[in-house]
């Protein structure tokens, strides 16, 4: 038993969903469950759906799904010949709750609402399966994954989650070779729909592979595996074979994009290797990630843009000790939010956080109780791993140097 997860770039097109089919059969009869994400750029379509809705904006809510209705199903009917209504319960859900009126938060919508795209997705590619003879079984996960109810971020219920898949997924593979259901999404047990965070089908791929007992988990990319920095940003960016899941959890933890955050853990606990593999050419070998140390890394190079520098002054020129800094994390975790990086001073605390303007301005207005606050936007915060001082030099030349803060391994700045 295998688990694979393919990103929303393996099937945002029709070539590209033909290609997932030829990947599947290359693996002849072997078991797999296959977790796919939303098609393309749905979710941010869903997004704006979900803002309209929520802005009392019914018709253009109404308009832009509209729109999302009419791009799946000309996938469908390009790679479909027979009729099929598998997406038309879906539309229904979602044009039923959009000619309503909001009555509740805005988190909950969005889950109710984007939600859509995984469930939209993975019925088209399975009818496609069906119909190029690979033989599935489509499982809805909100009746398999329970959760919270802590909307955009939920919690799973892993003991329930454990019950359901003993009972409905192992079964199911007594029939088929391949089950096929979505990542990211998830259920209460009132039966509404939640998320566990943007970018979590890596993560609901891996509490699969932790309770099926998989041989392995692969993610299937547009790179060919994981890379020392953003390609995209750094022309001489390389790829890495092996990786240890500490050093994964490290490079997660400092904002690489590669792998979500809470995805190492689970496979971590049963000694699961992860493959990092390109779907764009299925023979290349990709990155390996498992227990093993691995030796002689590269410069690890981690840039996020959009930060802001949260620069907080005792009132009354006292000491910042642990009281003024435990109200600070009161902030945080009431806005549900996380500095990329804190400093200490004797009356002062800078914060690097994202930029998340409804979110900062909270926080900013929360701690003026406390603190005498400056805010500073538009920076960008630099992680190196395995640093040297000429990478260091090279990559922060002709910029200003706000905060630095560094370990043996690891230095970071924050640059205006």
């Amino acid at each position: 038993m295998n688990v694979f997860k393919f990103g929303g770039a393996s099937i945002n097109s029709i070539e590209r969903i033909e290609n997932v089919g030829k990947i599947i059969k290359s693996f002849g009869s072997e078991k797999i469950l296959i977790i796919i994400s939303a098609m393309g750029k749905t979710t941010n379509a869903l997004e704006k759906v979900v803002d309209a809705f929520f802005a009392g904006n019914q018709k253009e809510a109404l308009d832009l799904f509209e729109a999302i209705k009419n791009e799946h199903n000309y996938v469908l009917q390009q790679l479909i010949k027979k009729e099929s209504s598998s997406l038309k319960d879906f539309y229904t859900e979602i044009e039923w709750l959009l000619h309503d009126k909001p009555v509740r938060a805005y988190d909950y919508y969005y889950d109710q609402i984007v939600c859509c795209g995984e469930l939209l997705s993975t019925a088209l590619v399975s009818a496609y399966f069906n119909e190029i003879e690979i033989t599935n079984n489509w499982v809805d996960v909100r009746d398999i994954l329970r959760t919270d109810n802590n909307f955009r971020d939920a919690i799973v219920d892993w003991d329930f989650t454990k019950t359901k898949i003993t009972e409905t997924i192992v079964p199911l593979f007594e029939k088929t070779n391949l089950v096929l259901t979505q990542g990211f999404i998830g259920a209460t047990d009132e039966n509404e729909s939640t998320t566990l965070g943007r970018e979590g089908s890596d993560y609901s791929a891996a509490i699969f592979a932790n309770m099926l007992n998989a041989k392995s988990l692969t993610i299937w990319k547009d790179v060919e595996g994981v890379m020392n920095a953003d390609p995209k940003e750094f022309a001489d960016a390389q790829i890495i074979r092996y990786l240890s899941y500490n050093e994964v959890i490290e490079m997660a933890y400092y904002g690489a994009q590669v792998i979500h955050p809470k995805t190492i853990k689970p496979l971590q606990n049963k000694q699961i290797p992860l493959y990092v593999k390109c779907f764009l050419n299925k023979d290349l070998p990709g990155t390996t990630i498992d227990n093993k140390v691995a030796h002689n890394l590269p410069p690890i190079i981690v840039v996020k843009q959009q930060q802001v520098l949260l620069q907080l002054s005792s009132k009354d020129f006292s000491f910042v000790g642990e009281a003024y800094v435990s109200k600070l994390y009161e902030l945080f975790a009431a806005l549900k939010i996380k500095p990329n990086l804190t400093q200490n001073g004797a009356i002062s605390i800078l914060c690097c956080l994202d930029d998340k303007p409804d979110k900062i301005e909270k926080l900013a207005l929360s701690a003026a109780e406390y603190f005498d606050v400056l805010v500073e936007k538009n920076l960008t915060l630099l992680t190196i791993r395995y640093y040297s001082k000429e990478k260091f030099d090279e990559l922060t030349k002709d910029k200003k140097i706000l905060l630095t803060q560094q370990t043996t391994e690891t230095i970071q700045a924050l640059l205006h």
